[in-house]
């Protein structure tokens, strides 16, 4: 019988953060389920290797502003480590530490070959001109050159973060070792080696499971209705992906506002406007009513999906949700106390290690084609992330029918194991 992992495992940098905490809490609930052997379970409560940087900018008034940048590498076992890289104001060490411990049990459910990582800085992206957000990166990628490389750790767009700044990070890796390395990042512009679809993939990815769930539960998606939190790359591409299969859209909120429409909210001018406006949001679109954000995660529908921060369900709105599904394509929007109140409805949970692990897997198919140098077509792209996304649903909920446990559980269980198992064949060294 295993023993349970300290709640608050040694003395480490990390315990003061919520979101850290959290991670830990359901790595615990996994070793009790699954009889994780205690001396893996706490190998994987804290991260492999972490690494805290200044990053000093020149910025665009002549003035030098320090910024503080983190990476955190969760595992290296499976393989290179993978995992975005955020620009967020409030970004600490704590939150990559938990975001990399998730990335490292969504690549185990999909059966990637990776561990998991993440990288933030702390900066408003909004907030730097000109050629800061370059130099802010450029200089990052140099202070962390130490700890990536191709077959070492693979960085990849995040919050704050686009194709354009894994161009700059390419650029300057490559400048450093002296020829092209595109394999260095993912996420990049095709141009550059990126992958066709690697946008779209994670809001395709919770699409598809939100498809599966729908037909599950016997909704026929021309029935049924959707709001969403968040509008960027994942919020805005699971809109167009629902509006394609005849779901209307009746609500959608982002960081500078939230607005509704019960008739639906026509997507492609959404995306118009939001392109035209200086602060790239959808508060003020002239075709919808203004709410207040509160409203939002509450409004009576059939899919939920939140899509921008974590934490954003809690123990405080959980009871007050009014959807069938919750599809979850931030990482960790809901928090285990609002989880207990949850289990409790009839809501059906896609977790979030499963439902947004469509832009990791379509980040692997691009780094294998820029390993090979042998690119692929779009529909290869989608053919194969829809083949593993609906392999991993169905595999979740197996587990979740056979051992009678939460959709929830059953992922967890899934990539914990996965990494685990390969930690007990390699065994520790020395």
């Amino acid at each position: 019988m295993s023993t349970m992992p300290p709640e608050y495992p040694g003395s480490n940098p990390f315990s003061n953060s919520p979101t850290y905490l959290m991670a830990c809490q359901q790595l615990r609930n996994v070793a009790r389920a699954i009889d994780l052997d205690p001396g893996i379970a706490e190998r994987l409560m804290l991260p492999k290797r972490s690494q805290v940087v200044s990053v000093p900018v020149r910025m665009e008034d002549g003035r030098t502003e320090v910024f503080v940048g983190y990476r955190v590498q969760h595992s290296l076992t499976s393989g290179p480590s993978k995992g975005g890289l955020r620009y967020a104001k409030n970004v600490d060490l704590g939150e990559v530490a938990a975001l990399a411990m998730w990335m490292s049990w969504k690549c185990g459910i999909m059966n990637l070959p990776f561990g998991g990582a993440k990288g933030g800085i702390a900066v408003d992206p909004a907030e730097l001109k000109g050629g800061e957000k370059e130099r802010l990166t450029r200089r990052f990628t140099d202070e962390i050159q130490n700890i990536i490389g191709p077959r070492i750790d693979v960085m990849a767009p995040d919050m704050g973060t686009d194709e354009q700044t894994m161009a700059w990070i390419y650029d300057t890796y490559s400048m450093k070792v002296g020829y092209a390395c595109p394999e260095i990042v993912t996420g990049k512009p095709v141009e550059l080696g990126g992958c066709i679809g690697r946008k779209e993939a994670t809001g395709r990815g919770v699409t598809y499971c939100i498809l599966q769930a729908l037909e599950e539960l016997g909704i026929r998606p021309e029935t049924a209705t959707a709001v969403v939190q968040g509008f960027g790359n994942v919020g805005s591409v699971t809109c167009e992906e629902l509006v394609k299969l005849g779901v209307k859209i009746i609500a959608i909120g982002d960081r500078y506002g939230s607005i509704r429409n019960d008739r639906g909210i026509n997507i492609a001018k959404l995306l118009e406007y939001q392109s035209q406006n200086e602060r790239k949001t959808v508060a003020g679109f002239p075709e919808a009513e203004a709410i207040a954000d509160s409203e939002l995660l509450t409004i009576p529908c059939t899919i939920l999906v939140p899509a921008a921060m974590e934490r954003v369900i809690t123990e405080a709105n959980a009871g007050q949700l009014r959807c069938r599904i919750l599809a979850e394509g931030a990482n960790g929007p809901t928090t285990p106390e609002a989880d207990a109140i949850l289990a409790n409805s009839d809501i059906f949970i896609i977790p979030d290690i499963l439902c947004n692990a469509g832009g990791v897997t379509v980040s692997y198919f691009e780094w294998v084609q820029d390993l090979a140098q042998f690119m692929w077509d779009e529909e290869q792209v989608k053919a194969q992330l829809k083949k593993l996304m609906l392999g991993a649903y169905h595999r979740v909920r197996n587990e979740a029918k056979r051992r009678n446990i939460s959709n929830r559980l059953a992922a967890l269980s899934l990539g914990v194991q996965k990494v685990a198992r390969e930690k007990q064949k390699r065994g520790l060294y020395p």
